[in-house]
């Protein structure tokens, strides 16, 4: 299996000369359209495979990890996306939904929403949804993915929780785990009072919860973007932090550049 990051938490997945993408972003300016916020922007590329991917996974509908202009030319005539399914409630629930949501409906790609450990088997890849927590409450996914005998796990921007044991035993071990390592602290308007902990795994967090999976290797994402002082806020030197915070972890870390191969 091949594995390309594509910058922030995409990623692009080859295997028996198929592709997939998960968290596709390639216009990282549209995040905050409309929000009257601007932040430093992280560095993106687009699929080597791009027109030609069998499928789009997406952890979660924020538009940081569900870009429906991206996914549309990613994706070949008919390919699916796959997310997490609704949880229902109103738009004030859902407000960071509604933007990558709308997207999605409007570039009119076919969609299929996937239960909590169920598994999806597409071309040479059997995909699973394992559940996770999202920070903010709304429905989010990792995706354990294997093909050609590798097995590799996608985190999104969860937050730690208990289910890194039972994704172990049922579809690990993993050849590679994909993990956020920017711990921010948020402050969104439909989540008031705000929490003062991390909204997605921070460096210590991610350096456990890889371990708890069982990683053989782990490649660091979600990270160098969308700083926002008292909205979405993160210390600095993110990937140094992680780093420090997995010296002498059984496993090895991977940091490729924006958009460099790794095989596994």
């Amino acid at each position: 299996m091949r594995v390309r990051w594509l910058g922030w938490a995409g990623v692009e997945l080859e295997a028996g000369g198929e592709s997939l993408v998960i968290d596709l972003l390639g216009e990282p300016e549209g995040v905050l359209e409309g929000s009257g916020l601007s932040a430093p922007l992280p560095k993106v590329v687009r699929p080597h495979t791009e027109g030609d991917v069998l499928a789009g996974l997406c952890t979660h509908l924020h538009r940081d990890h569900t870009d429906a202009a991206a996914l549309a030319r990613a994706l070949r005539p008919g390919a699916p996306v796959l997310h997490p399914g609704s949880f229902g409630g109103d738009d004030h629930e859902n407000l960071w939904l509604l933007k990558a949501d709308g997207e999605l409906t409007a570039r009119r790609l076919p969609r299929r929403a996937v239960a909590p450990w169920e598994t999806v088997t597409l071309g040479p890849f059997t995909i699973a949804a394992v559940p996770a927590v999202d920070g903010i409450g709304d429905p989010q996914v990792s995706w354990a993915v294997e093909a050609g005998g590798k097995r590799v796990i996608h985190l999104g921007d969860s937050m730690f929780h208990g289910y890194w044991w039972r994704a172990a035993h049922r579809y690990g071990p993993f050849d590679a785990v994909l993990t956020p390592v920017n711990g921010p602290a948020l402050c969104f308007p439909h989540c008031l009072p705000p929490s003062p902990y991390p909204g997605a795994l921070d460096a210590r967090q991610a350096a456990v919860a890889a371990r708890l999976l069982g990683a053989k290797a782990v490649l660091p994402v979600h990270y160098d973007g969308f700083h926002v002082d008292g909205v979405y806020h993160t210390e600095p030197d993110e990937l140094s932090r992680f780093l420090d915070a997995a010296a002498g972890e059984p496993y090895e870390v991977l940091t490729p550049a924006v958009g460099e191969d790794l095989t596994l």
